[in-house]
């Protein structure tokens, strides 16, 4: 069987220049930006607020390189995932960035040169919402036109409950827990992008399978330590999804709380808001308050596990369609 794999993931500035329109075509996207009249407001709205966090966000990506690495990490995803396939199937695994490049156009085309009988798209958001995995699989619909090219295909929309997904991140956790001298002290934060309270409210489960994820994991791990959910990277003064970071550190502080592990568990991949909102940012806070350990479990990246993983549900998508 011929086999295609499309990795849909948000994409990141591949250097300082590149940050301001990065930022225009994340706040230029409907399923981000959407109110009465968005249609005439949406561009000139998204270029104020790009241009206004520009300078800002430059600092972040200065400190850890530059750029975001978030392409290298998927890259290596589509190399590792491609090879276990390949066991299987003649397979291309390609990659479609939301905001920056390889756009989703881009990926169409490298696809097409391999004109697979059947394609899986797999956004490489464990958690649906429409403001990730939504709007690449939006983009994808309205790029995607058959020329003379016309595969069977098969949509993963999440895996936030996947068994070897679990078992993929226990381990990481696993890995990380062992750097404390004592787990049973130790207060484990599960980190997850926020979203506004209004893409909830109206019926996003986004919030339920962030929570679902976590109870899976807590329970698979069997951890004698402490559980806590919190989200980051708020954007703007609209109500997002609580309690923050920033709320849960000074809360485990208060409480005397010594030992923290964050665990990032709505990303794959390491990217500005792990490597630097987490383990820089997040790590200066913790530290000003008294915590004394403060660690974070790196993303799944291209663990042979969390690939493993990838390679069974492209699988059963291909191969029992339902």
């Amino acid at each position: 069987m011929k086999l295609g794999v499309i990795l849909f993931q948000l994409g990141g500035p591949d250097s300082i220049q590149a940050i301001q329109p990065f930022l225009y075509n994340l706040f230029c996207d409907p399923d981000i930006i959407d109110f009465p009249f968005a249609r005439i407001a949406r561009q000139p709205l998204a270029r104020l607020i790009a241009s206004r966090r520009a300078g800002h966000v430059a600092h972040h990506y200065a400190e850890i390189g530059g750029k975001s690495p978030i392409l290298e990490y998927t890259t290596r995803q589509a190399e590792a995932l491609e090879r276990v396939l390949r066991a299987d199937f003649d397979t291309r695994v390609v990659i479609a960035m939301r905001y920056w490049h390889p756009f989703t156009e881009e990926a169409i085309r490298h696809m097409e040169q391999h004109a697979p009988d059947e394609l899986v798209l797999l956004p490489l958001y464990p958690q649906y919402s429409k403001t990730t995995t939504g709007s690449s699989l939006n983009e994808w619909a309205r790029r995607f036109s058959p020329n003379g090219w016309n595969p069977r295909v098969h949509v993963i929309q999440e895996f936030h409950q996947d068994e070897a997904y679990i078992d993929s991140v226990v381990a990481a956790v696993d890995r990380s827990l062992a750097e404390f001298t004592s787990p049973a002290d130790v207060d484990v934060v599960f980190s997850a992008h926020s979203v506004p309270l209004a893409v909830i409210e109206f019926g996003d489960p986004y919030q339920q399978q962030i929570e679902r994820t976590t109870e899976l994991v807590w329970h698979r791990g069997r951890w004698p330590g402490r559980r806590h959910i919190c989200y980051q990277s708020k954007v703007g003064a609209s109500k997002w999804l609580r309690p923050s970071m920033h709320e849960t550190l000074k809360g485990l502080a208060a409480e005397g709380r010594k030992h923290v592990l964050v665990v990032p568990i709505s990303f794959v991949s390491d990217h500005v808001e792990t490597l630097h909102e987490i383990d820089i940012e997040h790590r200066a806070q913790a530290l000003s308050l008294g915590i004394e350990n403060y660690r974070m479990t790196p993303g799944l990246n291209d663990s042979p596990a969390f690939i493993a993983a990838l390679a069974e549900l492209v699988r059963r998508a291909a191969c029992h369609p339902t």
